[in-house]
């Protein structure tokens, strides 16, 4: 009889070649015609120029008006097709004035919008008015219709193929293969006791648990390893017990850092006032919200991410909206709040005394040397781990702020001649005193 060491090759063969032609086939099913380019809608504009009109409209009367709704005052997409130019005219210049002359038309204008003043604008040309009323007049582009076919983001297209049907082929393929290898095996097999080829058999070995066992030099090694890794671990798992660096919690009413402190640059301490003057930074009051919020209802499509769209924007503003009592219809405020539950990020231990005016104020620190760079976070979380040795090391590198301090300059002279140098650390002045950080 014949023996021959494996004859498993030509099923491998075979199935590489199986698996080859059916990666193609599904290669060419999966794929989707690509969403065809949206046209723009086309674009009205009445003597004057748009471009311009909507730098003197952003300038001028962005603060109270929007193209399409309320806001203080009325939506003015349209508004030139409403009244006559010699009327707008009057009205832009001085609608004080106007009204006070009797005009239906700018009385009635007054009243429809809880008698709102307007703020005069004598420094604007007729031309410049012409261009804010070309830019106003502009058609309001419509989202295109989805094409038949194309795939549509965050949808299934009907008549596509979705990833779910994908991936059950897929799985349906390697299925089929491997019941194929089995059977292929089981074939050769056959033929091999057939024609008198007897397969060689596996050589028995020791198992290597067993030649471990044997070995005591290498189990003695092998527990102290143990032992010392374990220690290691549970000593390194005891220590992050309360360090929540990273932690990331979801809030009731979605704020992007990113987009108020980065790309609108608001000051930190614009909205966390409290840190100048307080111990505690302190939650920004919703009516601090307000502030900006009662003109700014919606969001511009720049502003939308992958992750986050332009409505789910809007919606936390009307989140804002709700809690505060507010009716952005009405322009007026409901009476109707309801308190918001925010999630707590940063909590010290009680036993830990952290005072931010003397960290923001006096010394100066910027608010990202704990807080990371808050003006790139999405959701906020905590950048730092908030230790005592992570605190201990920045009074030992951080320079006390001497300008402007009368106390540290009566002790700067002393304590220089102490330590031999120019600048004194946080911890030179103190600032490794176990009291000055707990109770």
């Amino acid at each position: 009889m014949k023996k021959v060491g494996n004859h498993n090759s030509t099923s491998r063969k075979l199935f590489y070649s199986l698996a080859l032609m059916l990666t193609f086939s599904l290669t060419s099913f999966a794929q989707v015609v690509a969403p065809a380019a949206a046209t723009e809608a086309p674009v009205a504009t009445q003597g004057g120029d748009p471009v311009k009109g909507k730098e003197l409209f952003n300038s001028n009367c962005a603060a109270c008006h929007k193209l399409d709704a309320k806001s203080t005052g009325p939506a003015l997409r349209g508004v030139a097709g409403k009244h006559e130019m010699a009327w707008i005219y009057k009205w832009v210049h001085n609608s004080s004035e106007l009204i006070k002359s009797g005009d239906a038309a700018a009385v009635k204008l007054f009243a429809d919008n809880n008698k709102s003043v307007m703020t005069a604008f004598p420094q604007l040309a007729t031309g410049d008015i012409d261009n804010i009323m070309a830019y106003t007049s502009e058609v309001k582009a419509e989202a295109p219709a989805p094409v038949p076919g194309t795939a549509v983001a965050g949808s299934a297209d009907q008549s596509g193929v979705s990833n779910n049907i994908i991936l059950g082929a897929l799985a349906l393929v390697m299925l089929m293969l491997v019941v194929m290898l089995f059977l292929v095996n089981n074939v050769l097999t056959k033929v091999a006791k057939s024609n008198g080829i007897e397969v060689a058999p596996k050589t028995p070995t020791t198992p290597i648990w067993k030649a471990f066992v044997k070995n005591q030099f290498l189990v003695l090694i092998t527990s102290i390893f143990l032992l010392l890794a374990s220690g290691y671990f549970v000593y390194g798992f005891l220590m992050q017990v309360g360090v929540d660096q990273g932690y990331e919690p979801i809030q009731p009413i979605h704020y992007s850092h990113r987009i108020h402190a980065g790309d609108n640059e608001i000051n930190c301490k614009y909205c966390h006032s409290a840190a100048r003057v307080s111990k505690n930074s302190g939650i920004p009051s919703l009516n601090v919200c307000m502030n900006c919020h009662k003109n700014i209802s919606e969001v511009a499509e720049s502003t939308a991410t992958p992750e986050y769209s332009k409505a789910f924007y809007d919606e936390q503003i009307q989140k804002l909206y709700t809690a505060v009592g507010w009716d952005k219809a009405t322009q007026s405020y409901t009476g109707k709040t309801q308190p918001v539950k925010w999630v707590r990020i940063h909590n010290l231990p009680d036993f830990v005394y952290f005072n931010h005016s003397q960290h923001v104020t006096v010394a100066g620190i910027e608010c990202q040397t704990c807080h990371g760079p808050v003006e790139t976070y999405e959701i906020q979380k905590q950048f730092a781990p908030l230790t005592m040795g992570w605190c201990i090391n920045c009074h030992r590198k951080t320079d006390v702020k001497m300008e402007g301090n009368d106390y540290y300059t009566k002790i700067h002279k002393e304590l220089s001649k102490k330590y031999g140098v120019d600048k004194l650390t946080a911890a030179q002045m103190g600032g490794l005193e176990c009291g000055k950080c707990h109770y």
